[in-house]
């Protein structure tokens, strides 16, 4: 069974609305995600969806070029 659940990271490097995007883009691209809030004056991304791996989500931060921190 789906569980739909909200997560927040902490993402560290995001200096600007473009870093926001490309976090946004690739985190999108997790399976089970539905929604993606970034913030790079907090570095906070919200992420919503079913079941999500917090390691696919942390390639997805990685492979944009920044890192999560928490």
């Amino acid at each position: 069974m789906s569980t739909t659940s909200e997560k927040s990271y902490t993402v560290a490097g995001m200096t600007c609305g473009h870093c926001e995007l490309s976090v946004r883009e690739v985190v999108e691209e997790v399976v089970g995600v539905t929604s993606v809030q970034a913030d790079h004056t907090s570095g906070r991304v919200m992420v919503v969806g079913e079941d999500i791996d917090d390691e696919a989500v942390r390639a997805a931060v990685a492979e944009a070029g920044y890192w999560m921190t928490a």
